[in-house]
């Protein structure tokens, strides 16, 4: 088989359709010589640039060649700058600010990394205006590429809308000056504070990790089948399950974890389905999939399979049910007596867990830029909640990244956990002060961070800010908490980013276009896991010894917050696989900074479900 065939066939099975099929095959073709790459990391590359491109067709056009060459060179560019970090390339935009003399308005007025003979940043005085700690940085010549973070132009611009924001007691339109009187109005008539409820514990602070063993593993993804199998059967609309690997000339109803038959990419020929040991001694069986008009797969995933199996050696599915139904009645994974001093407390502080409507920021790290911890991005989201009084600010990690090019070359002279106390908590501190007891902050780790356990499932973090404790709260991750009775789940594990780099579908020609984020993020939805993929990613420390139930989704979710490196994105997502099914509101906020610029966060306001709450995606 040639280049192209491969590159035509690995297009295929991730279910595009080529387009002027000569000229992009020999195009691509010449990508994978140049560029020293495969035919399966073209194709992987692709769906990346497809997906952030939110490209409207899953076709692969001769136009978009051109994007998508600049976008492989970009991602080698930042390979071999990993691989030597202190290596310069020169590009185009290096040669505009030469000529526009613009490098040296850069080095006069933005801050570098400190080193040993420059003044120690964390030494500066917090200041919490929105004039990023203190510092006001300008250029009389705006740079018309990416500027760092103090010289960027669109500040808070919006850059999506779902309903749009109605204008309530605690918002402003855009572009208003801040007013001194109107902080003081809204300090003399605080908002209403929320009641808090956290679902689940598991794993606890200073838990033992790296003990996981294959039995642990094993017994993990066994339980996973058997309450799949036990759900779709009580469900009444499927049979009981049966051993799929005995031969069967008539139609069968099977339960099971799709796998692959190799360390490849799964694809159509080397896909498996393993059954529960209790049905089939845990064996796999081999899944044709040619029949099916549609489906979309993963490794990892539990799914129902209808089909045949005539000579025993392979399962024809006719059908696949990939979502797993839960009865409301279910009960949620958390101890009786945390829930029932979590509601004492709630009593006890006189809250009300009657009220409808919840309003939220909600960002994810890092909260700082490549080029310097000043923490400028957190500064002005902290400012912009000042303003904006929400009942809810919820920060998703890393907080101290361990990917920070400063933290890798280990040239900081504070410890990790002086940073985050210093740059992280001291400042929440004095946004709760400020903001009042109606405002309550939710922090959720992540594994990146360099100042917690690199496990996941992942403890909380141990904090214990004074006089605040009832306002600064620490969640697992992944986490589920209940505000105002609107139920939100959190994983800062890039799922969607790993899930899109190993899923396989199909989808009709002649149907409607397919959403790929909203169909990545029903994956976690109807599989009711905040990580279905196994094996995991590289760089998730998955370890099923101390809490494999933490990453189950125990209830109905009314919002689902998944940050990811993937576009952002505000989407209801039926939880049930149909239209009429319950609806969860997915979310992805973004990166607070990326690279040595601002990045997004969101703006939400839910009043009941997700089809009537208000969503906004601004840039910081």
């Amino acid at each position: 088989m040639t280049m192209e065939e491969e590159i035509k066939a690995g297009f295929n099975n991730s279910g595009f359709h080529i387009e002027d099929e000569e000229a992009v095959l020999q195009k691509c073709h010449t990508f994978c010589v140049n560029y020293n790459l495969k035919p399966s990391d073209i194709v992987s590359s692709w769906e990346v640039y497809y997906l952030n491109r939110l490209l409207d067709e899953s076709t692969v056009k001769d136009s978009e060649m051109d994007g998508f060459l600049l976008y492989l060179q970009n991602e080698l560019k930042e390979e071999i700058i990993k691989e030597e970090p202190g290596l310069h390339i020169y590009s185009s935009n290096d040669v505009d600010m030469i000529l526009n003399d613009e490098d040296k308005d850069a080095n006069e007025e933005v801050p570098s990394t400190p080193t040993h003979e420059t003044k120690n940043p964390y030494s500066e005085p917090y200041d919490l205006t929105p004039q990023t700690n203190g510092r006001t940085f300008t250029s009389s010549k705006p740079s018309k590429h990416v500027t760092p973070f103090g010289q960027r132009t669109h500040k808070l611009a919006v850059k999506f809308s779902m309903n749009d924001m109605p204008n309530t007691e605690n918002g402003r339109k855009e572009g208003d000056h801040e007013n001194h009187e109107d902080d003081i109005i809204r300090k003399v008539q605080p908002g209403r504070r929320c009641s808090l409820i956290s679902h689940g514990s598991s794993p606890e602070i200073g838990c033992r990790f790296m003990y996981d063993r294959i039995d642990d593993r094993f017994n993990a993804l066994e339980r996973r089948i058997q309450k799949h199998a036990i759900a779709l059967s009580s469900s009444g609309l499927y049979e009981e399950p049966v051993d799929p690997t005995v031969s069967s000339q008539k139609s069968i109803f099977t339960v099971g974890m799709i796998c692959g038959d190799g360390d490849g990419h799964l694809n159509e020929k080397s896909t498996l389905l393993q059954s529960s040991v209790e049905h089939s001694g845990g064996q796999r069986v081999r899944l044709e999939l040619q029949n099916l008009r549609q489906y979309s797969i993963f490794p990892g995933q539990i799914v129902g399979i209808e089909g045949h199996n005539p000579s025993g050696h392979c399962l024809v599915a006719s059908k696949i049910v990939d979502y797993t139904p839960l009865s409301h009645t279910d009960d949620v994974n958390l101890h009786p007596t945390k829930k029932q001093a979590l509601d004492e407390e709630i009593h006890l502080h006189d809250i009300s867990s009657e009220q409808a409507e919840l309003s939220m920021i909600i960002a994810s790290g890092p909260f700082t830029t490549t080029d310097n911890m000043f923490f400028e991005p957190l500064n002005e989201l902290l400012a912009y909640a000042n303003r904006k009084m929400p009942q809810l600010l919820i920060l998703l990690g890393p907080f101290v990244d361990s990917e920070h090019p400063e933290v890798k070359k280990g040239t900081i002279d504070k410890s990790f956990d002086e940073i985050f106390q210093f740059e992280i908590l001291r400042r929440l501190q004095d946004c709760t002060e400020f903001m009042g007891s109606q405002a309550r902050v939710i922090l959720v780790p992540s594994t990146r961070d360099a100042n917690h356990d690199a496990v996941f499932p992942q403890p909380a973090f141990d904090i214990h800010p004074p006089d605040l404790k009832h306002q600064i709260t620490s969640l697992t991750n992944p986490g589920i908490f209940e505000a105002n009775q609107v139920k939100i789940g959190c994983c800062s594990a890039d799922i969607l980013k790993h899930l899109s780099g190993e899923e396989i579908s199909r989808h009709p020609k002649d149907g409607a276009p397919i959403d790929r984020m909203a169909n990545l993020a029903s994956h976690i939805l109807g599989q009711r896991s905040f990580y279905p993929l196994y094996p995991p990613a590289d760089g998730i420390p998955l370890d099923f010894s101390i809490a494999p139930e933490a990453l189950q989704i125990s209830l109905n979710l009314d919002i689902l917050i998944l940050p990811s490196d993937m576009r952002f994105f505000a989407k209801a997502v039926a939880i049930g696989g149909g239209e009429g099914e319950a609806k969860c509101l997915c979310v992805n906020p973004g990166r607070l900074a990326k690279g040595v610029g601002g990045g997004t966060f969101i703006e939400l306001k839910y009043y009941g479900n997700p089809d009537t709450s208000s969503v906004s995606i601004l840039g910081i």
